[in-house]
Order: structure tokens, then sequence, then C-alpha cells
């Protein structure tokens, strides 16, 4: 499966990121907690080198606490701040402002030494589409500032928000690279809803999904479809044994694989299928992934 996504109107945000740069003191980077690595976009890091960077671990809640734990410390080994993270639950919100100025406390003291008092941190808010940057935003804010949405490309343009005496912030729109060189890379992001859904093959999509979770969350399945899976399942056997368990059939009685692959994929998506990480930290008790 063949999966790359980069519409020309990315090119036009990324140029606006690398023009806005010089400006903040701060990069705040959401990643999706189920994929920390595969969502995080590696042109970040060439735009923001010498600034500060705080790595928010977005969609905790439907990830697994055990991995989680795992990759804040891998990034905090990295240098990086972190932060795990619910935008819509608010949970993990409190500790952010705090972050922010240990993030920069070099620049808040370089500002007292020459008497520039309570200059507000500004700080550029980058991600993935529907990473959560918008809800993350309007939670943080306190208040609706941005529109949200649940699908890729709801934020279009820059624009300043200014959360208090302490912190401005610059929303971004979210922006993927032209070419995933991994297409693991790819299968991950798109099973997360960062890739328009329009250009996927469901089913292909929802086999490899189902391939990872029978050798690392096997519970999960079990216990949302009611039905015993084993690691020699092939991809549509698993989808097969789904679409018996919900009942998914088309004209003439006959199993709807398509169907069930769009229940399937909607179970992971919403955290109905349990916590659920797709990827795990490098060299380490994690050191696997979704092949």
């Amino acid at each position: 499966m063949n999966i790359q996504w980069y519409p020309g109107h990315m090119t036009k945000a990324r140029r606006m990121m690398q023009e806005n740069i010089k400006l903040i003191d701060l990069i705040i980077e959401l990643v999706d907690a189920r994929a920390p690595l595969s969502s995080r976009n590696p042109d970040i890091d060439e735009l923001g080198k010498g600034k500060a960077r705080l790595i928010l671990l977005n969609k905790a809640d439907l990830a697994s606490e055990k991995a989680s734990a795992a990759w804040e410390e891998w990034f905090c080994a990295q240098g990086y701040f972190v932060v795990r993270l619910d935008s819509r639950s608010k949970s993990g919100m409190k500790s952010i402002q705090h972050v922010i100025r240990e993030a920069c406390k070099e620049k808040i003291e370089r500002d007292r030494k020459r008497g520039i008092l309570n200059r507000p941190v500004r700080a550029m808010v980058v991600g993935i589409p529907n990473v959560g940057k918008s809800t993350f935003i309007n939670s943080f804010a306190g208040k609706a500032c941005t529109k949200t949405g649940n699908r890729p490309g709801v934020t279009k343009g820059a624009q300043w928000i200014r959360l208090n005496k302490q912190v401005e912030l610059l929303d971004t729109p979210g922006i993927l690279w032209p070419k995933f060189d991994d297409q693991k890379v790819g299968v991950r992001l798109a099973l997360l809803g960062s890739v328009n859904d329009e250009i996927l093959q469901i089913e292909e999509l929802c086999g490899e999904l189902g391939a990872f979770l029978v050798t690392h969350f096997p519970d999960c399945l079990e216990e949302r479809y009611q039905t015993t899976f084993s690691k020699e399942d092939k991809p549509h056997e698993i989808l097969e044994k789904i679409a018996v368990s919900r009942s998914c059939l088309s004209k003439g009685n006959e199993l709807d694989y398509k169907k069930a692959a769009t229940f399937f994929l909607d179970d992971f998506r919403s955290g109905r299928l349990g916590k659920i990480t797709l990827e795990f930290p490098p060299k380490g008790e994690y050191d696997k992934s979704i092949s």
C-alpha cells in the first residue's frame, strides 16, 4: 500500500512557518500519543533549530499508558520538554504554563538582564493534520479561539492568539512532508486520520491494523468483538471475524468487508477498542512497531 498525501496548501503553510520562525521563542509541537514518532514532521527539526522545544503527547487518553511513559522518557532524553495531554478533557493542561516558562527560562533571564520585564513568550504551535492543535489552543485559552474538526485541514492559515500576559501563540495549519520514505509511517498516519480517507484502501489499511493488534493488543480485539483471534490469522480472516461479529452483511447475505473495515477503523480511532499505541521507542522494551 503506497500512501502519499501532500496537497498544495501545505507548501504555502511551510513557507509561512519559515517566515514566522524568527518571531518566536518556543515551538510547541503536538504529536499523536498513539504514534509519537510517525506523527512528527521531520521538517520541524530543521525549521526550529536554535529554538526551545516542547512536545505535547496529545490524545494520551487513547494510547497505552505504559508506552506513553516510555515515549516521554525517550523524548526527554533527546533534550525536549514533554507533557502528556488530552486536550479535549483538559487533562495535563495545568502543567503547561509552568513547562513553557521552564523551557524559555534562558530567554526570560536574558530579557530580565536587559531590563525587559513581563514580555510574553511567543510560541508557534505546530503539528501534522488532525493531531489536535486547535482543540489544544482552545482548551489552553479557556475559550474558542480557533476552528476545530475531526478531519485534516480545518486550520487554513496562521493566526496569533494572546492567551494572557505571559504567553502568545501562533497557530499554524497542519502540514505533512512531501514523501513518506517509510510506508509504515504512511500506514500509521492513515490509521490516525491524518491523511485524507478518500485516497485510502480502507480494507487493506484495516488488514494492517488487525495484523498488528493480534500480535501486540489481542485482548483489545477479543474484548471488543467477543471473538477469538490468533497470530496465525491472515488480515482478511481478521476482517472476516469482525464482519461476523458485527453482522456486516451486504445484499444476498454476503459478508461486507468494507463495512466491517469502516466499523473497525472507527472503533480504533474513537478509543472503543481500548488504549492502543501503534509504535514504541527505539532500543528498549518497546522496540516493536506496526508492520
